[in-house]
This record gives C-alpha cells, sequence and structure tokens, in this order.
C-alpha cells in the first residue's frame, strides 16, 4: 500500500497491477459546517458564540460557562486550529469528535442513598472462568477484568482441594482446572476477614432493610447460603472437637451479609420469601423465571420481592458455551442481580455493558419508580404495547472515524478501502423493541459520511437501550463487524456527540467513533 498526501491509497491487486483509491480526508459534514456558521462570526466561533451553541443546540443547562472554557482550553495547544479569540471550523469539529462530548453521562449522577434492593448491580456468573463451562481454565484474570468493567457481584464456588488442606475455586462437576481461593481473593483484594480487614461489611444482625450503596462505599460484602443457626447433634452428644468446630460455624455466618437461598418449589412458595421480615437474596436460574412468568399475576410477585428483597437470576446449565440470556426480561421484573458469562460476547452482553453505562458506569443503576411503586401494578412492563408513547428518539449518524488508526489497512478488503455502513435500533420493553434500522454503503472509504436519520417511538425510556454497530459490507459472504456499543436512552445527552464504538468483547476502540445527532420529541 502507499499513499499520497494521505487522501489516495494503493492496493495490489494479484502481484501485477495496483488500484488506487481517492480517500475522504478531513472532510466535515456540510450539517457540521451549517452549525457551524450559524454559531461563528467571519469564520471563528469565541467563547460566547460556544456558550450559545452548548445551551442551544446540546441542551446543556449545568456550568456551561466553565464547560465552554474546559473546552477551548482542552484545545489550546492545536495552534493551527485555535484561533485567539475562539475556534475555528477544524477547532470545532475536533471538540465535537471528542472526549469533552460523549453522548452518555459520565459521572455518577443517581440517587445512591436508597434500599441496595432498589438498584440494579452488575452481577458476573462463574467469575473465574476463562472460557466454556466445563473444561476452561479457572484463573484470577477473568475476576480483574469483570472489576475494571465496573461489574460489582463475583460469583466464586468453593471446593476442598483433594488433600483437603486448602480451598480451590472451580465448577463443580466439571473438568475445569481450579485455582486457588487465596488468589482469586487476593485479586479482589485479599483473604476473607483477615485480609478483608475493615473493608468487610459484617452486619450487626439479619437486616430489615438493605443498607444503601452510598453507605457501603469501600465495603465487600458476602452473600452465600448460611449454615444452620443450631447443630443437628444434641449438645450433650456433641464432643470438645466438635463444639470448636460449631463455633467456628457460627463465626462464619456473622460474616454473611446477605442471606441466599434457591428458589424450589411453585410461586406460592416464592410469595412466602417476599413476606420474610428480614431481607434476604433469592437465586433462580432462567428457565425458573420463564416458567414463573408464564402466569401474569407470578410477574407482579417478582416485582413485590424484589421491592425489599434481592433477586438473583442466572445462566441455564445448559450453556455450557458460557452464552447469555436476553437480560431484559428479568430487569422488566425487577431483578437486581442479572448473573451473566463476561468471558465471551454476543448481542446480550454488549446489552448488559451498555445497561450499567448508565450512571457513570459504577456499576449500579436505580431502578425505575415503578418497579417501586408499592402497588406492583407496574402496566410499563406487562401491557407496554398498550401504553402511549412517551417520546421520540430522533437519531442522526453524521459519520464514522478511526478504523484507518485501529486496523490494518486490508484488515476489511484486501483490495480496496472497506464498505461501512452501520445500523442503530432500539431494545426493550416488547412495545419498544424494533428492528435495526440500516444506513446506505459507502464504498471504498475509511472514513464514512452517511447523514442517516431515523426515529424510534419510545414507550418505556427507563428500560430502553440504544443499539448501535457498523459493519464492512461483503457481496461474497459475511458482513464484517466494524464496531458496536449500547446507550441507555434515558441517559443520552441531546444535541451532536460522539460515540465511541468498541470490540466484540467490549473493549472500546483506542480510535473508531461515529458523530452522531440525538433528539427526543414529543409524541
Amino acid at each position: 500500500m502507499s499513499t499520497n498526501n494521505n487522501n489516495k491509497q494503493h492496493f495490489k491487486v494479484c502481484f501485477c497491477w495496483s488500484r488506487g483509491f481517492k480517500l475522504r480526508g478531513g472532510e466535515i459534514p456540510e450539517d457540521i459546517k451549517q452549525v457551524f456558521e450559524s454559531y461563528s462570526v467571519y469564520g471563528i466561533m469565541s467563547i460566547d458564540n460556544l456558550i450559545s451553541f452548548l445551551e442551544k443546540e446540546q441542551k446543556e443547562v449545568n456550568n456551561v460557562t466553565k464547560e465552554a472554557q474546559n473546552i477551548f482550553n482542552s484545545l489550546k495547544h492545536h495552534h493551527n486550529i485555535v484561533h485567539k479569540r475562539g475556534l475555528n471550523l477544524d477547532a470545532f469539529f475536533k471538540y465535537l469528535i471528542g472526549d469533552y462530548n460523549f453522548a452518555h453521562q459520565s459521572k455518577v449522577h443517581q440517587n445512591m442513598d436508597a434500599p441496595l434492593a432498589h438498584y440494579y448491580i452488575y452481577t458476573g456468573h462463574n467469575s473465574y472462568l476463562t472460557g466454556n463451562q466445563l473444561s476452561s481454565d479457572c484463573s484470577t484474570e477473568p475476576i480483574k477484568k469483570a472489576l475494571k468493567k465496573g461489574v460489582r457481584v463475583i460469583e466464586l464456588d468453593l471446593w476442598s482441594n483433594i488433600t483437603k488442606d486448602d480451598i480451590d475455586v472451580r465448577h463443580g462437576g466439571t473438568l475445569t482446572t481450579p485455582v486457588k481461593l487465596s488468589k482469586c481473593l487476593k485479586a479482589i483484594k485479599e483473604m476473607v476477614k483477615k485480609t478483608f480487614g475493615s473493608m468487610l461489611f459484617i452486619p450487626q444482625s439479619e437486616m430489615d432493610e438493605f443498607p444503601s450503596p452510598n453507605s457501603l462505599k469501600n465495603k465487600i460484602l458476602i452473600s452465600t447460603k448460611p449454615p444452620p443457626k443450631s447443630s443437628a447433634e444434641s449438645d450433650k452428644e456433641r464432643d470438645e472437637q466438635q463444639d470448636e468446630e460449631f463455633e467456628e460455624v457460627l463465626k462464619y455466618r456473622d460474616l454473611i451479609a446477605i442471606h441466599a437461598t434457591k428458589h424450589k418449589g411453585g410461586m406460592e412458595n416464592f410469595g412466602r420469601h417476599a413476606s420474610f421480615d428480614k431481607v434476604g437474596r433469592l437465586s433462580m436460574n432462567e428457565q425458573a423465571l420463564e416458567k414463573a412468568l408464564a402466569v401474569t399475576e407470578h410477574g407482579h410477585q417478582l416485582i413485590r420481592f424484589t421491592q425489599r428483597h434481592i433477586l438473583r437470576v442466572y445462566p441455564k446449565g445448559a450453556r455450557i458455551d458460557s452464552s447469555n440470556y436476553d437480560p431484559l426480561i428479568a430487569w422488566m421484573r425487577g431483578a437486581q442481580m442479572v448473573a451473566f458469562n463476561m468471558q465471551g460476547y454476543c448481542k446480550y452482553l454488549w446489552m448488559m455493558q451498555g445497561f450499567f453505562r448508565a450512571n457513570g458506569g459504577c456499576g449500579y443503576v436505580k431502578k425505575p419508580e415503578f418497579l417501586l411503586c408499592p402497588d406492583g401494578a407496574c402496566h410499563e412492563v406487562f401491557n407496554s404495547m398498550a401504553l402511549p408513547v412517551k417520546t421520540i428518539l430522533k437519531v442522526k449518524i453524521f459519520m464514522g472515524e478511526g478504523w484507518r488508526v485501529d486496523f490494518h489497512f486490508r484488515h476489511f478488503d484486501y483490495c480496496s478501502p472497506p464498505d461501512f455502513y452501520a445500523r442503530v435500533g432500539i431494545v426493550g420493553v416488547p412495545g419498544d423493541t424494533s428492528k435495526m434500522c440500516r444506513t446506505g454503503i459507502v464504498d471504498d472509504q475509511w472514513i464514512p459520511i452517511w447523514n442517516e436519520e431515523f426515529e424510534f417511538p419510545i414507550r418505556v425510556p427507563e428500560l430502553a437501550l440504544l443499539r448501535i454497530d457498523v459493519k464492512d459490507y461483503d457481496p461474497s459472504g459475511e458482513d464484517e463487524f466494524a464496531g458496536q456499543t449500547c446507550l441507555p436512552v434515558s441517559e443520552l445527552r441531546t444535541g451532536i456527540r460522539c460515540v465511541p464504538l468498541h470490540k466484540r468483547r467490549g473493549d472500546v476502540y483506542k480510535s473508531v467513533k461515529l458523530l452522531m445527532r440525538f433528539d427526543f420529541m414529543s409524541p
């Protein structure tokens, strides 16, 4: 490959001749130029003009003057694009496609003082596995990766090792290679009470209500099924050694902050859990959840239960490939811990990652108020098709860039630059979920400009996600993945925004971004 002035690219074909392609370099969409002209004088956007743009186009309301100054300061070192009196067109575009202009809020902004049961919590499943559920290795690395990505519930399965002198973490009844418990705990922060020290949250007694995320800052909670309070043997039958062992059991029980049990039997048993005076956690797999939801009134019982208690839903045992299920089924019923396998990639994992980009990516997202109302009616969930449209989300995709930086020039096509198209759609309650809408294909360009607009009517924005992906069109085979992201609709910042794209496994690309516009309209 060769380039000429960074705007032409040649590809060798069959080792004997080459094709030249005129590349689009630094071209700014016409709509963006028009916006700049509306807020500039003689090609310069002053601080006052920038403030006006932020207020009118971006709908910013808080600390706008300070934000405008921060934007200007962030571009000062680009002397060739920043005028002393303001920003020229190139500087304005650099701001739009830069870190100061992301499409979702980057700070924790929700009320964090409600009981823990009022939040969705980013939850992992078999957090120690590197691959499939049957034969992959157990390691501390998946735990570290999950924590870095914002996961707040780590699952460890504990087993005595072969010599009975230590504890292993492994998936029981499988061929997975174990890892020492101590290594896993050190990956989180060292070993139980001795190592966690004051970080370990130990309640004085079983709780009537869960504490809030704010009150639990810098704390680690243990949640598991507690041992019984009384021994099966009578006091007379226990010898001194057994007494000591039983005392240790009671001490261990005291370390458990959230008492857990598995759901057994029909929904009538589930209803009894909901009436417990002390709060706790109940676990059920995705199949049990689907079975329960076959009867509408059971869905209401689930919601009432999750207003005080925690419900954990985990993948069915048949998912040996570490695949995942649709998390919205559980979220719509108030389940706080929707446990996911984090080591793979699929649409559902992208949805999970996108959902927890909300609230600054802290791993806790406040549940919608309609899931916390005392009567538990929740018509927003169960009758979403009959609900009126609350808002219409208008999405415009201007362009994309960064592939030429992050990818080898032959990654997509061996004989030409890529042919990109983008897709957008909504996933949420049944009344909101839509098919993915697709732009046209931009042939032979690393910087595609689409300038296409789509509208999505939304009934329950609190649970809606905007799915976005980009692919390279291949007429002779399967279109190739070129990036994806999911964004919580309720967190979208209006106006012209930068949308970084992510890899299949959820890591963000260094350079690949879309420039988009978001507007909410009354139906």
